[in-house]
């Protein structure tokens, strides 16, 4: 892959874009010296600002991306769509007591200047709410501002959504930005060095051309326009990203070559922390910056507002980066140069340009300090572990763990040092509880105190220590505990239904129809793993799915774990902890060498809604459970756990497991049989 030139700086007065000589174009630097500065132009219909490298058209009164014209293209957007559904921002809503959602396109209906002058312009498009609409629009005062800087190569998006005391309850299922650009000159998609390529046309995904899988999303493509791509399988979800690595994702055009990317520069206003996952970039060609969704959660990821309760948030900004390249036969050059813009406006957050009151600025916000230690006697009996690696966050306060399904807050992540080290900077001002988790450990850990974060604060809280679930000895374990199937067996796709992306690629969990390939591994029966004879990786399927009969019939299935103990202490208690990756309206039955008892020993009851088998996502949300075994259901010898998903209607409908673990009693010996836990 070919590296990008030096850029050279091209914005006044403070850098915010970049232009690079030689291959990547913008400007001459003459050019950028006597720019007039950011334009504007209002008329009945339209709002227009420009600022001599792009030009940016808005719809007026409602805030709708009609135009964007750039390096000799009169518009980058889709102009075969109606100016409506060009670049738009939305909202899934839903009254109490509806669970279906309420799609609304939101188009304001009031139109203000912010503020403008040579260096800036920002507008504002704000749609009220008042009990005329109840029942009719969201009840929420929603502000869509956009920002164009001087010498700038894009344009900035954020919006303000207030919902006021006295209100109706209502609850959003999502809400996000899309942009549908060109499909005549956006065929190369881009969102990680190891995820892009030439996409399908959306012609290719209805009939004749394209033929419908499992699920809408999923589509055969049968007869493309681009005949190297026949035989794939097309799916959004397959470009899915958890939020921490979701910073740039975008299109490239070869005619001219010009890049259009979406680069998100904080995570703090998106909802589930930084392992929840997010749609991108898909075929349309469509990118979308998501704000708040339900996609591998459920329900739990979807806020309810309740009691006309106050809330306000800020979403975004975003920027909207454009680029352009001399040579329009390696793509990676623009690629490297988002790469690079991306890298800036991290740097450059929080942005000091935003006019908002409601959006803090640096001096505003505070930031918090320590280092994580774990202590498991278990392992090193004295002595505490460097929390490595640990994700260690600021979300509103809740229980321990309570962060994956916080979604009205802001919320502040980091990873600790190896030696557990953690700094979080730019913290919005607020109360806060810090959690953390570490890679190699189940639990989460919580700081018992409620954080009050003020304009200013530095706050450095010591060493914090993380006592992880334990009561006794490891006797075996299955996996490693990192929230996450990856480890153990992903089988490879059927030949009929694959993606090429993702042959032979880290993430070869995301070919379609994998779910199916357990029937085929497992004909006339389950899977049994022998513990200190199989091996997870190869031995232990990613997801315990159903197994289909016929046509519209499916199986529960019954996993066994096999294990031998050479003596069991009477009159005491183990504990089996099993940690799941990901739950879709499953169960978890536990059964210790009693396959037929109509009681389990333990159920989960119906759990989860995240959806991610059938969305190609390798976990979803987090569950552990703690699980008291009698000595008395255990004997010498060899014995078997039986772990059964006794749902059975559909084929999505089954369990990823993370980590599972059988602790002997306090009372044994604690050197025996112990194993460190693998970090990840």
């Amino acid at each position: 892959m070919k590296k990008l030139p030096h850029p050279l700086q091209v914005q006044t007065p403070s850098p915010r874009s970049l232009v690079a000589c030689c291959k990547c174009m913008g400007p001459p630097r003459e050019a950028v010296d006597s720019m007039d500065g950011v334009k504007l132009k209002v008329t009945s219909r339209y709002v227009v600002i420009k600022n001599d490298i792009f030009e940016l058209t808005l719809s007026n009164p409602d805030g709708i991306v009609t135009g964007v014209r750039y390096n000799g293209l009169d518009n980058l957007m889709e102009v075969l769509n109606k100016e409506d559904n060009r670049g738009y921002w939305d909202i899934v809503w839903n009254p109490p007591g509806e669970r279906t959602g309420i799609f609304d396109v939101i188009k304001g209906t009031d139109f203000r200047i912010i503020h403008h002058d040579e260096n800036q312009a920002e507008v504002s498009f704000t749609r009220s709410w008042d009990p005329s609409l109840e029942g009719k629009a969201v009840p929420l005062i929603i502000d869509k501002r956009f920002i164009v800087l001087r010498g700038s190569l894009g344009f900035y998006t954020y919006g303000i959504y207030e919902h006021k005391e006295g209100w109706p309850d209502f609850g959003i299922g999502e809400t996000r930005v899309a942009f549908k650009l060109r499909k005549d000159k956006f065929h190369y998609m881009a969102m990680a060095d190891n995820r892009q390529r030439i996409m399908p046309m959306p012609d290719d995904r209805v009939p004749p051309r394209g033929q419908q899988l499992a699920y809408p999303e999923a589509v055969l493509l049968v007869d493309p326009i681009n005949p190297k791509l026949k035989g794939e399988v097309d799916d959004k979800y397959q470009y899915s990203c958890e939020d921490q690595y979701n910073n740039v994702h975008g299109w490239i055009s070869s005619d001219p070559p010009i890049g259009f990317w979406q680069i998100t520069p904080s995570d703090e206003f998106r909802t589930g922390g930084p392992l929840k996952q997010n749609l991108t970039s898909h075929v349309g060609p469509t990118m979308l910056a998501m704000f708040l969704s339900a996609h591998y959660a459920g329900d739990d990821l979807s806020p309810k507002f309740t009691n006309g309760e106050y809330w306000k948030k800020v979403h975004g900004p975003v920027f909207m980066y454009l680029n352009s390249s001399q040579d329009a036969s390696d793509q990676s050059l623009l690629w490297e140069d988002a790469k690079v813009q991306t890298m800036m406006e991290k740097q450059s957050w929080p942005y000091d340009f935003v006019l908002s009151e409601d959006f803090q600025k640096t001096e505003q916000r505070g930031c918090i300090s320590g280092r994580l230690l774990v202590r498991d006697r278990y392992i090193i009996d004295g002595e505490d572990l460097y929390g490595t690696s640990a994700y260690v966050g600021l979300a509103l306060p809740g229980e321990a763990g309570s962060w994956q399904r916080e979604c009205k807050g802001y919320q502040f992540w980091c990873r600790a040092d190896a030696d557990g080290s953690f700094y979080i900077k730019n913290i919005v001002a607020g109360n806060y509880n810090l959690y953390a988790w570490v890679p190699g450990f189940i639990g989460d850990y919580k700081f018992d105190a409620t954080i009050t974060i003020s304009s200013g604060d530095d706050i450095y809280l010591g060493d914090l220590v993380y006592e992880p679930p334990r009561d006794g000895p490891t006797m075996w374990e299955i996996g490693i505990p990192d929230r996450s199937a990856a480890e153990f067996y992903v089988p490879d796709p059927n030949p009929n239904y694959v993606n090429r992306l993702f042959i032979n690629h880290p993430d070869r969990f995301r070919q379609y129809g994998l779910w199916e390939r357990y029937a085929e591994l497992y004909p006339d029966r389950d899977l049994v793993y022998t513990v200190g004879e199989s091996d997870y990786s190869t031995d232990w399927f990613y997801a315990q799915v159903t197994r289909r009969t016929d046509e519209n019939t499916y199986q529960p299935t019954t996993w066994q774990i096999r294990f031998n103990l050479d003596s069991v202490s009477p009159n005491t208690n183990y504990k089996f902890r099993v940690a799941l990756a990901s739950s879709a309206n499953a169960e978890l039955q536990v059964r210790f060498n009693d396959q037929d008892r109509v009681v389990p020993h333990f159920t989960s009851g119906l759990i989860g809604r995240d959806n991610a088998i059938a969305r190609h996502g390798i976990h979803g949300l987090y569950w552990l459970f703690n699980i008291g075994v009698s000595s008395s259901w255990l004997v010498p010898g060899m014995n078997t756990i039986y772990l059964k998903q006794p749902r059975s209607q559909s084929p999505f409908q089954g369990i990823m497991y993370d980590y599972l673990r059988l602790e002997g009693p306090v009372a044994a010996n604690l050197t025996a049989n112990l194993t460190k836990p693998t970090l990840a």
